[in-house]
């Protein structure tokens, strides 16, 4: 009996990254249909209207702010939750949905590098192992096995963009740790949501060729779906699936299950008939493997040497 709750939060965690990996292809083939910012400004939008009704339910009010605080709050709302998704959906209307959902897996690495950075510290051998192992499978798989890429930065201008859009997320994350000390999580997700809504609408009205009424109007039942599931299922459900776990398992523990997100990426686009290049395996096993082999080894040798010690 004790267990279950922990196993309760492994299945909402699971859950979770099979939300945000199915995502991918998905927005994937919805771009085939629809404007990459049309795309964004309905996530933005349902993920907007579902926050706020759900912070009406629980009578959840917004905080009280400083002028500087509620100015960093927006600052940071809109260059993670505004940069990510520009780069997310516009690099994955050039690239493939599993290049994409790879790099997006090296957010937890990327976060811990600008921690490093702004604190002024040296990753541990461990971060620097997961770091150089993670990096040599993203590289297997943008460069297609060719290494002579690197030389010349021949890589997918989509690439490029998903991973700007990455740099960005990681930044709003490790922001995010300050700020949620005096904003809660709800409140401060619906603001990077709204101000979503305002900077892609924004983007919106200069683009001449994004319509986005008409192309909705225009678009199949199953695209529409797509947007649905975007906006409702992988941000919002997905944000409340990740709050749940992460109260239960913990943060270091619950950020392990980020790394499943590439897997249901691949195994999503084989229902879409996108193509999942044995190439994109390796690769993805790689990044697994140098997330979770540094944890094992505390986990398992560490505690043996405790032992050893006190024997």
């Amino acid at each position: 009996m004790s267990r279950s709750p922990n196993i309760t939060a492994v299945w909402l965690l699971l859950l979770c990254a099979f939300l945000w990996g199915a995502s991918f292809p998905v927005g994937k083939h919805a771009l085939g249909e629809i404007h990459a910012l049309t795309l964004v400004l309905c996530r933005f939008g349902l993920a907007s209207l579902c926050l706020l009704a759900l912070m009406r339910l629980k009578r959840i009010a917004m905080p009280r702010l400083s002028l500087r605080q509620w100015s960093w709050v927006l600052a940071v709302s809109l260059v993670g939750v505004g940069g990510l998704n520009l780069g997310l959906f516009t690099g994955l209307a050039q690239t493939e949905a599993n290049n994409g959902a790879l790099i997006m897996a090296l957010s937890p690495l990327a976060t811990m590098l600008i921690a490093s950075v702004a604190q002024r510290r040296w990753l541990t051998g461990s971060q620097g192992f997961s770091l150089l192992v993670c990096l040599t499978g993203v590289l297997l798989v943008l460069t297609k096995g060719d290494w002579q890429r690197l030389m010349g930065f021949e890589f997918n201008h989509g690439d490029k963009m998903i991973l700007a859009g990455m740099l960005c997320w990681s930044f709003y994350t490790y922001q995010s740790q300050a700020i949620g000390r005096w904003m809660p999580m709800i409140p401060y997700t619906t603001v990077g949501m709204l101000a979503g809504v305002a900077v892609i609408g924004t983007a919106t009205l200069f683009s001449a060729e994004v319509h986005p009424l008409q192309e909705l109007q225009a678009a199949s039942g199953l695209v529409l779906a797509d947007v649905v599931f975007i906006g409702i299922m992988a941000t919002v459900g997905g944000y409340l699936l990740w709050i749940a776990g992460v109260k239960q398992l913990g943060a270091a523990n619950a950020s392990l299950f980020f790394n499943f997100v590439p897997v249901f990426s691949a195994l999503t686009a084989l229902v879409f008939g996108q193509t999942v290049t044995a190439l994109q395996v390796l690769g993805i096993a790689i990044v697994i493997a140098g997330l979770l082999l540094p944890r094992l080894y505390a986990s398992v040798v560490r505690p043996r040497s405790a032992e050893t010690v006190l024997q």
